[in-house]
């Protein structure tokens, strides 16, 4: 297995995760869209542009839903 590989693992692993805990406060929202960030890294870098412009696109979504989350004070 190489780095990149290794990367990509670690990339949807922590997008699976962030997802599953999203209910438990805002900043797993934030967790989540960098996730999709560095999935979209990920499809880029392996040459799956596809894969990279709809991680991005779920990074924007993410980011967006984080800051309309109500915030606790």
């Amino acid at each position: 297995m190489d780095l990149l590989t290794l990367f990509g693992l670690f990339a949807v692993t922590s997008m699976l995760v962030s997802y599953a805990l999203e209910s438990r406060g805002r900043v797993y929202i934030l967790l989540f869209a960098a996730s999709c960030a560095l999935g979209s890294a990920y499809g880029f870098l392996q040459g799956a542009w596809p894969f990279g412009v709809v991680e991005a696109v779920w990074s924007t979504v993410a980011l967006r839903r984080w800051w309309l989350a109500p915030r606790l004070k």
